[in-house]
């Protein structure tokens, strides 16, 4: 028996809760769908408008030690 920090028996084998439940149907997965891909994908896709990356900068060269310039 496995005890939590509150000394109650803790759930063994639980893993983190989602933060958006989706319902998975034997149907819609019969069919090619993937409900928690297409969940994930419209969220992200929504983040991305709210808070958008700059592509424009770029990296800096990678580093060149050791090496020698071409003459």
């Amino acid at each position: 028996m496995q005890l939590g920090r509150d000394n109650r028996w803790a759930v063994e084998n639980e893993g983190v809760a989602p933060d958006i439940d989706i319902e998975n149907w034997p149907k819609d997965v019969i069919a090619g769908r993937d409900a928690q891909l297409e969940r994930a994908v419209e969220e992200a896709t929504r983040l991305l408008k709210l808070h958008p990356v700059d592509r424009a900068t770029k990296e800096p060269p990678p580093p060149t030690w050791g090496v020698r310039p071409k003459r």
